[in-house]
């Protein structure tokens, strides 16, 4: 690449992050309904058809801030996840559940454009997906993992959502049993109701000591997938392959 070219890359970078630090001051102050290109590039300095060769609309900035988000909570939770690498599922679990919470405390606007109200008008495109599947994908691999080791306890199913296990396990982790699947997506969807409880203000006046009580009810979640036995190899469990009464092969 060219000493020109190079320089103009940079620029380019540079710009663009300017316009979604801007982007993301907006949506702090007025909320992602009220994001307007033409605002961004008036408090940039900038004419408005020079800030559509960045985002050529309103969609298109959100959707950039959208992936921005997911990758930021999902590069935490990873994190999270690596330092706790040693210990047992259901220690990792709490861990990357306990990186989620304390994100989204830390980043409360950003948590709600991708959890909050949906925009109105807006539909997210498919290139939000990889990024939105980051933690979901940790979590399904933190149960596939006792799954393979010590084994996990199914969760009950009833009859009547059997198919309807079938087919969700098929498309998220068809190496996992439907009723394990089941309960991670409950789980999943539970624990975003935990934070958005806490974050949006649900919370206030019927939890005080929330650090704790989340991580209770962390460990709740990892219960209801089926992280409910020893994690340690001398636990008692049989060692590895070994599938308690009631766990996954039994």
């Amino acid at each position: 690449m060219s000493t020109a070219r190079g320089a103009r890359a940079r620029a380019r970078i540079e710009v663009t992050a300017a316009i979604k630090d801007e982007a993301r001051r907006q949506l702090a102050a007025e909320g992602a309904a009220k994001l307007s290109l033409r605002a961004v590039a008036r408090e940039l300095g900038m004419v408005s058809s020079a800030l559509y060769r960045y985002f050529p609309s309103r969609d298109d900035l959100l959707t950039a801030l959208i992936i921005d988000a997911y990758d930021s909570l999902g590069e935490t939770a990873e994190a999270a996840h690596a330092e706790v690498a040693d210990v047992g599922p259901r220690e990792r679990w709490v861990a990357v559940c306990v990186a989620v919470r304390l994100w989204a405390l830390e980043h409360p606007h950003e948590y709600a454009l991708i959890y909050g109200s949906p925009v109105p008008g807006y539909t997210a495109p498919e290139t939000t997906i990889p990024a939105a599947s980051r933690v979901g994908l940790l979590l399904i691999g933190i149960v596939r993992d006792a799954y393979q080791d010590k084994g996990v306890a199914r969760p009950p199913l009833p009859a009547d959502l059997k198919t309807e296990a079938q087919r969700m396990a098929a498309d998220l982790a068809p190496d996992l049993p439907p009723e394990v699947v089941t309960a991670l997506v409950a789980a999943w969807a539970q624990l975003y109701g935990l934070v958005g409880f806490e974050l949006f203000g649900q919370f206030n006046r019927v939890v005080e000591d929330r650090e704790t009580f989340f991580r209770h009810a962390a460990d709740q979640l990892a219960h209801g997938v089926g992280l409910v036995f020893p994690q340690t190899a001398d636990a008692g469990t049989g060692g590895k392959g070994s599938r308690p009464g009631g766990a996954a092969g039994a």
